[in-house]
């Protein structure tokens, strides 16, 4: 283990009995000095550490980026609300300031989480959150910013800008996913799952029946979802759910009653529960 951790260029940090902590470098200078021939090699100079997804694992070390991206970051918690310098890298079609685009986003959760806690959130305990439409992890750092305790597993869907290095640099985890496909985690992980224009960004590529089922599968029962979407699609996405068996309310958003986007708040009825409603 050592061996390799030195061929890695891992500094050991402490070792005590069977326990030990090692620090990754945070610039390429020890691997360019590695001897000739050193393995693992370090990955080709095209190799694109940010296309993650269906990418073959190469037996190779990435390299870091020259200009210090990913290593500049503040400490905790002042990194959740600081602009990483990783975030003028996501390629973005648009025309506004990447900064203000975050801190629009910050304040949209902000205001929008003030909507959710009024659904009866404190009795929900929830443990396990999803944001299936992390953007640059608004949704999570509103939960943190709000002294919110939960876990947060931010996901990127495939067809948007790859914005986790924003995510992590934030001090928050999460990945990439196609919602056209199951989410790799056993069933009912997640106590609330948060989709924020889920179905009008995936509406050309799969159905809406499609991700409803794969959301109640990783749901657990009594478990929440909030879908924020278009109008249009609200009708079809109430009928889904009310066919799995959840009971679904439909609420305006702080944009108002007429506004082209409003919020289902859904719950996974427990077994218990619709036994009583049957009978």
């Amino acid at each position: 283990m050592e061996d390799l951790t030195t061929r890695l260029c891992w500094e050991l940090v402490k070792k005590e009995e069977s326990v030990a902590v090692w620090r990754k470098p945070s610039n390429n200078n020890c691997y360019l000095e590695r001897d000739v021939g050193a393995q693992p090699p370090l990955c080709d100079l095209s190799d694109d550490p940010d296309n993650v997804w269906y990418v073959n694992l190469e037996a190779c070390i990435t390299r870091l980026p020259e200009n210090g991206y990913g290593t500049n970051i503040t400490t905790w918690p002042n990194r959740l609300d600081s602009i990483p310098d990783r975030l003028h890298s996501i390629q973005l079609e648009t025309q506004i300031s990447r900064g203000e685009l975050l801190k629009a986003e910050n304040r949209y959760w902000m205001q929008t989480l003030t909507g959710y806690l009024r659904t009866n959130w404190e009795r929900k305990r929830f443990q396990n959150v999803m944001d299936m439409r992390a953007g640059f992890g608004g949704f999570a750092a509103a939960l943190i910013n709000r002294g919110i305790v939960c876990w947060i597993m931010n996901v990127v869907p495939v067809g948007a800008p790859n914005t986790l290095p924003v995510i992590y640099d934030r001090g928050l985890i999460g990945v990439m996913h196609d919602w056209c496909e199951p989410f790799d985690t056993y069933p009912r992980t997640y106590d609330l799952l948060n989709a924020n224009r889920v179905f009008s960004n995936e509406q050309k590529r799969c159905n809406i029946s499609t991700i409803m089922r794969e959301m109640d599968r990783i749901l657990r029962p009594g478990g929440t979802a909030y879908i924020l979407d278009s109008v249009i699609l609200l009708d079809e996405i109430q009928a889904v759910g009310k066919a799995m068996g959840w009971q679904t309310t439909r609420h305006v958003t702080v944009e108002g009653p007429y506004a082209n986007w409003q919020m289902v708040h859904c719950e996974k009825i427990l077994a218990s529960k619709k036994k009583k409603r049957n009978m």
